[in-house]
């Protein structure tokens, strides 16, 4: 038995089908192709990055711009004096330099002057300094021209070889301060105040680290521990036997329980170490000199000095950097 299947009609309904379906194939397959073609131009060719910045590929490869160069920290001073000594230095610096600069520079001045006594109109001033981070600034060299002595004086800072401290030398190798014999100190990195700086001390501030050895400038006895705590800190007056002289450190370190009055001491004898204790800004020792009559004494004068002088390798090399600290003075080298 054979089956049979309607026919489809040939009438409109059936031709406007078809058309339908002739039109949807072919929208399907322009579609399909557009998705094809839209896939294979990405692949071909990738999105173009902006114009103001670089690929991925120029990225990874590009070397990192260099840093900024810091702040050179040394620099040059010259000043002519038409009043006070800070003001024409905080004129050639800015003012928050030009006061503690001054410091600086003042501990070089009094030994060739007195401060501000001797300072004249039309002085001249040459420094190379370095600031530090907190720290006061760091006088490398100075150049002085004083209407007072008639003279230029320089000075300049220099390490020997073997040494503990740099310190300030002459342009021969001597050095600028003073050394003192029988003094209580075996060395230091340098005096920061003295009786002829102009601020009315009655001592020597030595600059040290806290805990150097403090030796008693004669024979004698304790007669004073620790008065005064907040503006000496510990502090130790010895009296010179026959009762001629007092001496007196301040803002020393803690003193043993053993130190007290009545105890006896040798020339020689370390009775203390230095500190920053009580009413002071940094380690340092303060060596003050009394006579019989409580009248301030000056230990420079009191004490016999000696400038010592650099010889051999050793002024050689200080030459060498003097030379390079004059032409930074006149400003030839960067």
């Amino acid at each position: 038995m054979s089956l049979k299947y309607p026919q489809l009609s040939s009438g409109p309904h059936n031709s406007r089908f078809k058309m339908l379906l002739v039109a949807g194939t072919i929208a399907g397959l322009a579609t399909l192709l557009l998705f094809f073609f839209a896939r294979g131009s990405t692949e071909l060719n990738p999105p173009l990055a902006p114009a103001d910045s670089p690929t991925n590929a120029s990225t990874e490869n590009a070397e990192p711009p260099p840093p900024p160069l810091p702040a050179s920290p040394i620099g040059l001073l010259h000043a002519t004096l038409h009043g006070p000594l800070e003001s024409a230095v905080i004129s050639a610096t800015n003012p928050q330099l030009g006061p503690p600069l001054t410091q600086v520079i003042v501990r070089t001045l009094v030994w060739w002057i007195s401060v501000p006594q001797h300072l004249m109109r039309t002085d001249e001033l040459w420094a190379v300094y370095e600031t530090r981070d907190n720290a006061e600034p760091l006088l490398h060299a100075i150049r002085f021209s004083s209407r007072k002595t008639g003279k230029t004086h320089e000075a300049f800072w220099f390490h020997p070889e073997g040494e503990r401290y740099a310190r300030f030398f002459l342009e021969d190798g001597t050095e600028l301060e003073p050394f003192l014999v029988d003094g209580p100190l075996e060395e230091w990195e340098q005096i920061t105040s003295h009786l002829n700086d102009g601020r009315r001390h009655q001592g020597v501030d030595f600059k040290v680290p806290v805990g150097t050895p403090v030796k008693s400038p004669f024979d004698g006895v304790v007669v004073r521990k620790n008065w005064n705590f907040r503006g000496n800190g510990n502090a130790l007056e010895i009296l010179e036997t026959g009762g001629k002289r007092r001496c007196i450190f301040l803002h020393l370190n803690e003193l043993p329980s053993s130190t007290r009055p009545g105890q006896t001491v040798r020339k020689g004898q370390v009775v203390a170490h230095s500190g920053n204790s009580g009413r002071s800004f940094a380690p340092h020792l303060h060596y003050q000199l009394m006579d019989g009559n409580n009248r301030v004494l000056n230990p420079i004068r009191e004490h016999k000095i000696i400038h010592r002088k650099l010889s051999g390798e050793a002024l050689a090399a200080f030459e060498k950097e003097r030379e390079r600290l004059r032409q930074r003075l006149e400003g030839k080298t960067p």
